[in-house]
């Protein structure tokens, strides 16, 4: 985010795009230098590279308001479109990029990333990979860490509705989710341990700081974290939306869920042995099979359909969402399930014209333009 937070509850995305040749719908090598610059004279601290040079990430101010945080989304969006298309580029927002190769891609020129690709290696260099960052701000008398724990258990719902990656170098890969699997790569990702709090949260970051393992907090790539640089809990588990309402909607689920889980100390407080590696079988799920997943239920010992956790969270939620203004975008999850999420309207689309007698590659260009005309399918 931008700035600092002011106040409880307010929040901010962070989206990350790819860009893409409009001629070959591949994610260029190299992008000019000037093309960032341009975006940054413009937008400011609202732009940011990535690892890779075909990357780009837009950083939200903080916000207060649902409607706020629409507008200007919108605007971001169609401000970097417009920059984009000038550079004779356009940009895509998808978890992961349907027809390049990431053996092709160059390395951004930062220190941090090179720290990354050199520590890495193949790892760093296969991180053609697109993510949404939701940052929300609790009390400040609020133990983050003790806050993260608690709503763990959620994490694969997001996923499961924010599924943009079923394709990888130009494969159908049978994932929904193949960005989360391909991220399952790196050191410090996935569903982080149940630290007792922030202090031992923080004795493990200096340990591995001391050490040499990392930099500092912010080399730690869990699904859910407290951010390094704000007084936030930040959500990192998302593939990037296609669709700007689906990431306004599930930063309004995230927003709700973190201030129901202060607002009631009793949510979210049981905890076993098998926990985490429970909610770990539910984000493969996720992966697997996006809003179409049964999630495991530890309390019952069964099954529950990935909607009706959705309407448990839409239930749990309720005046909190009245209390934020979260009402409107809430509903849109709904949407999201009998729409399909990006990576279901992927394959439709790709095995519709397969079965029309497309070749693959022309299939993944008809995506990579549906994917592009979406992303900029936004309106203020």
């Amino acid at each position: 985010m931008a700035t600092e937070p002011s106040s409880p509850y307010t929040f901010g995305l962070e989206e990350e795009f790819f860009l893409v040749s409009p001629a070959t719908r591949r994610a260029p090598s190299r992008v000019p230098k000037a093309f960032l610059q341009r975006c940054r004279q413009r937008f400011g601290a609202c732009i940011g590279s990535e690892l890779l040079q075909s990357q780009i990430e837009l950083s939200s101010p903080v916000f207060e308001h649902m409607a706020t945080a629409r507008t200007q989304m919108a605007r971001l969006r169609r401000g970097l479109t417009e920059l984009a298309d000038s550079a004779g580029l356009r940009i895509v927002a998808a978890g992961t990029h349907p027809l390049s190769a990431w053996h092709q891609q160059t390395q951004t020129d930062r220190s941090r990333y090179a720290r990354i690709i050199d520590d890495f290696q193949m790892v760093g260099r296969r991180n053609l990979l697109c993510g949404l960052h939701v940052h929300v701000a609790p009390p400040t008398d609020v133990d983050r860490v003790a806050l993260m724990n608690r709503l763990m258990p959620w994490l694969p719902l997001f996923l499961a509705l924010s599924t943009s990656s079923p394709f990888w170098n130009r494969r159908c890969t049978g994932l929904l989710s193949y960005r989360q699997s391909a991220y399952d790569e790196w050191p410090r990702s996935g569903i982080p341990d149940f630290f007792a709090d922030e202090a031992e949260y923080r004795t493990f970051c200096e340990l591995l700081t001391r050490v040499g393992a990392i930099k500092d907090a912010s080399f730690l790539w869990w699904a859910i974290r407290p951010a390094h640089r704000y007084p936030t809990l930040e959500l990192r588990i998302a593939d990037a939306c296609t669709h700007l309402e689906d990431a306004l909607a599930l930063a309004a689920l995230f927003r709700c869920l973190v201030r129901a889980h202060v607002r009631r100390p009793e949510l979210g407080q049981a905890r076993t042995a098998l926990t985490r590696r429970i909610i770990d079988e539910n984000r493969w799920r996720a992966k697997r099979f996006g809003p179409d997943a049964s999630f495991i239920d530890e309390t019952t010992g069964g099954v529950v359909e990935c909607v009706r956790v959705l309407d448990a969270a839409i239930e749990l939620v309720s005046e909190d969402a009245h209390e934020l203004d979260c009402e409107v975008p809430l509903r849109h999850l709904n949407t999201i399930v009998t729409r399909g999420t990006s990576a279901q309207q992927q394959l439709v689309l790709y095995h519709s014209l397969r079965n029309a007698g497309s070749g693959n590659i022309e299939a993944l260009r008809a995506v990579i333009d549906w994917l592009a005309e979406t992303s900029i399918s936004v309106s203020e």
